[in-house]
């Protein structure tokens, strides 16, 4: 296990956009394993390449119903529309309302270079546009509709019963 320094904002990095990932071998699933092992200690939900400094279409995700590793992953389809509060690794201690779809479909590759489509709903949903926004350079700042202060962090707000 080793546990990666994950980037903060203001490092340029988290503004490139990432090439794709080209080989499938064991650097790439040493880099899924760290970067999967820095998420589950930094208690957030998903990681992305830049995120951990490396500029390549590699996210991981886990919402709590399991790791998902989408290589190279697409946006096919989105469905609907929802707002809800986000917070990122890259962030700490900042969070914001962000309005995101509902639903999204996603063509990628898994660790092996094979294809896989994965769908995502609600949070889960959320967490993949969240991660892909990484991969071209935009961070949740960039779109949300508004900052939450200390106290909302902490406490309630009326996005939370959507």
């Amino acid at each position: 296990m080793a546990i990666r320094n994950i980037v903060k904002l203001g490092d340029n990095t988290l503004r490139k956009v990432c090439k794709p990932q080209e080989q499938f071998n064991l650097r790439l699933w040493t880099l899924l394993k760290d970067m999967a092992d820095t998420m589950y200690k930094a208690e957030g939900v998903g990681l992305a390449g830049p995120q951990v400094g490396i500029l390549r279409r590699v996210v991981v995700i886990d919402v709590g119903d399991g790791l998902v590793e989408p290589i190279n992953p697409e946006i096919v389809s989105r469905e609907g529309s929802q707002c809800g509060r986000e917070g990122c690794l890259s962030l700490p201690g900042r969070q914001g309302v962000v309005t995101r779809p509902k639903k999204v479909t996603v063509k990628a590759q898994d660790r092996h270079g094979k294809p896989i489509e994965v769908t995502g709903e609600g949070f889960f949903a959320r967490a993949i546009c969240h991660e892909l926004d990484h991969l071209d350079g935009v961070l949740y700042i960039d779109k949300m509709d508004r900052e939450l202060t200390p106290e909302e962090i902490e406490g309630h707000i009326k996005e939370d019963d959507d």
